[in-house]
């Protein structure tokens, strides 16, 4: 039996695929409301992480908070996963993506979040690794024009989207290290278009790769960079071959499954769960079996119980406690 382990020795060990006390676990949601203010942000994740004492935290701000300092207005109106609607996009006219300016992590919102941050560091220091979301270049761009306007930009001016991919890059690459001396074990990159229901593997390689490593190679001091593969039909390949040390997708939703993933990336492959079917509609059962399953898969290596994206807002509790004690095993 494995010696006790605090969560950065498991966390390294399961990346490594090396010994373990017991399976590394972690959940994250949105905080609807709360993720508007800093301070009350910080003080939510806290509550989260004191309630289930998972291995590590996700930082989960609105996914706006990049792109408020652009111009974008949210609302919330309620949901089950947490997210806030959009109200307006930015991006008009092709000429706009070479209009907009680099952004400073030291004002507007970008700044609250460092302030989050520190707050989060103050209150676990190294106790508990936590990780900051970031959005990619091309996730961050279909907001600031709409899915249909980027296109049908990328289509017919592609220079052009490809300077305000540039601008949005630097802004990030700035903000990513502000973070770092906040005490940040990593990202949580987050990789919403690389999927081929919008693009075929070689667009999203000439669009998009590049400024995805680039992010990556600012965050590259951190131990603990995990990617994340948003949605079905997802390039999968693609992803697995970035620098990170874990990797993310809705795998009960999506090919390949755990087991298959785990063969084609060298790190710790992240999920087991599906939020929508065991985290707010199954019961404590299913999601025991879904768990016990998740770890068959995977021989207990190399795993990082979670879902495949943020729990429901409205989960049961029963079912979050249910995951937690999926993994109180001693291995």
């Amino acid at each position: 039996m494995t010696a006790t382990m605090n969560r950065r020795e498991r966390l390294e060990a399961t990346c490594a695929g090396e010994p373990i006390d017991r399976i590394a676990v972690a959940l994250w949601r949105h905080f609807p409301g709360d993720d508007q203010r800093p301070a009350d942000l910080a003080a939510a994740t806290l509550t989260w992480q004191r309630q289930y004492d998972w291995d590590f935290i996700k930082v989960s701000p609105a996914s706006s908070f990049c792109l408020t300092d652009w111009g974008i207005r949210t609302r919330w109106v309620g949901g089950d996963e947490g997210t806030r609607d959009y109200l307006n996009t930015i991006i008009v006219d092709p000429e706009d993506w070479a209009r907009l300016p680099v952004l400073d992590p030291a004002r507007g919102v970008l700044s609250g979040q460092l302030r989050c941050l520190e707050l989060i560091q103050q209150a676990v220091g190294a106790d508990v690794p936590f990780i900051q979301t970031i959005f990619s270049p091309l996730a961050q761009a279909r907001h600031l024009a709409g899915p249909d306007r980027l296109l049908l930009h990328l289509r017919t001016h592609p220079d052009l989207v490809m300077a305000g991919l540039e601008t949005i890059t630097e802004s990030t690459c700035r903000f990513v290290q502000a973070c770092l001396p906040l005490g940040i074990a990593g990202i949580y990159y987050a990789i919403q278009w690389a999927s081929y229901r919008y693009l075929t593997e070689a667009e999203y390689r000439a669009l998009a790769e590049g400024y995805d490593r680039r992010i990556l190679v600012a965050a590259a001091g951190c131990w603990f960079n995990m990617l994340h593969l948003h949605g079905p039909d997802v390039m999968f390949d693609l992803a697995a071959a970035y620098p990170g040390r874990a990797l993310n997708w809705h795998d009960r939703e999506t090919p390949p499954t755990l087991a298959a993933g785990m063969q084609r990336f060298a790190g710790a492959v992240s999920g087991g769960l599906e939020h929508w079917d065991d985290l707010l509609r199954g019961d404590p059962d299913q999601v025991a079996s879904r768990a016990a399953d998740a770890i068959a898969q995977t021989g207990g290596r190399r795993l990082i119980l979670s879902s495949g994206c943020v729990a429901p807002v409205n989960a049961p509790f029963s079912n979050l406690a249910a995951v937690r004690r999926a993994v109180e095993r001693r291995l």
